[in-house]
This record gives structure tokens, sequence and C-alpha cells, in this order.
């Protein structure tokens, strides 16, 4: 099995005790559709540190993070589309299982070294949300903050932390793709995954890393 298909079944494991049986349903059809790219790069950036890592050991910190972009980039769709001014009340739902995405994301990231940044990752996406008009863009920032929440949920796992240089080439490949994130193999092809090994540096570690501006 490979690290997109790891991390697409610990997310619905991570919701499995969700009822009723319909509401995880919906949920678990979210994270079905969804790309998996924020929670296998938590797998990439371990395995960079440290090149034993099993994916039982980030299997956590994977299936949390990919919650969190799950229920952030539905939340990010209904504010754009607006579907309450069609009368589309199947919009209800799908608030509540953004909610409860991002809700049990946190929970799984809540005893990590991850969790201040995930903290700062929803925050700045309610700023984002805030601004912004229906008309704009629905493609954000959110993005490049959720590849650096799986950059610092990854490393952290393996007692290593992200360099400056490591986190700019991770928000510059964010950067790169048009729109949500493509499938995780589209994401990290090998010269990707090569990349990200070359700019991992374990001996980094800043003070405060959960913080989006740390060096």
């Amino acid at each position: 099995m490979d690290d997109a298909s790891h991390v697409r079944r610990a997310a619905r494991e991570a919701v499995r005790d969700v009822d009723p049986g319909a509401f995880r349903d919906a949920i678990e059809t979210v994270v079905e559709s969804g790309s998996m790219a924020p929670g296998v790069l938590v797998v990439l950036s371990a395995r960079a540190a440290d090149e034993p890592v099993g994916f039982e050991t980030v299997a956590t910190r994977a299936a949390g993070t990919q919650l969190i972009y799950e229920g952030l980039r539905l939340t990010r769709a209904l504010a754009h589309d607006a579907p309450w001014e069609d009368g589309d009340t199947d919009a209800n739902l799908d608030v509540l299982v953004a909610d409860v995405l991002v809700a049990r994301g946190f929970y799984l990231l809540a005893r990590t070294e991850a969790a201040e940044r995930a903290v700062e990752t929803v925050r700045a996406f309610g700023r984002d949300r805030t601004a912004a008009s229906p008309a704009d863009d629905p493609v954000g920032p959110l993005e490049a903050d959720v590849l650096d929440l799986a950059l610092v949920a990854g490393l952290t796992a393996v007692d290593a932390h992200p360099s400056a240089a490591c986190r700019e080439f991770v928000a510059d490949l964010a950067g790169s793709f048009d729109g949500e994130l493509p499938p995780a193999d589209d994401a990290f092809d090998p010269t990707t995954r090569e990349s990200l090994a070359a700019h991992v540096d374990t001996r980094v570690q800043p003070a405060g890393v959960g913080s989006a501006t740390d060096p």
C-alpha cells in the first residue's frame, strides 16, 4: 500500500467512531475526494530526516493534518459558492462535516509539537476568509499553510525541525500548483521527493517552531 492509501485509511479510522452512520458517511466522502498530499508530506518529511521511519510512527500526525485540510477546504468552498442562496439545505450538513473534520484534526495533533502550528493555520485561514469576498479567487494561502503544518508535523515526529530553506521550498511548491492540491503522487514525484530530502536539515532547531514566521 502506498503512502497516500495509508493516509486515507488513517484519516478514515480517525472518524470511524462518529455517529450517526449517515453523518460518518458524509465525512468519509469528503476524505475520499481530497488530495492526500498534506498527510503524505508528513510521512515524507519524517522519512527524509530519519530514513527508517515507518508509517505507524507518523500515522496520527498525518491523519490530523489531512483532516484539518479537508475541513478547511470544504469551508472555503462553502464560503465561495454560497449554496444557501440557491436554497441548498445540504450545505447545512456540509458545515457540520467541515467542523468535525477540523475538530478531529486538532484532537489528533493536540499533544504534538505541531499543535501550535495547527492553531495558527486555522487562525490564518479565518483571517483570509474574513477579508475575502465571494467574488475573490477561492484559492488563497491555505495550501501553503497546510503544507507548512505537514512539514512541522512530520519533522518534529523524529525530533527534527524545518530550516528556513526547507519551509521556503515547501511554500514555493504549494505556489506552483494551480488551485487545490493535486493528488499526492503528482505533488511529490521522484524529483520533488529528492529535493525535499535535500532541503531537510535536522540540525536546525529554531525556537517557537509553531509559528509560521519562524526562521
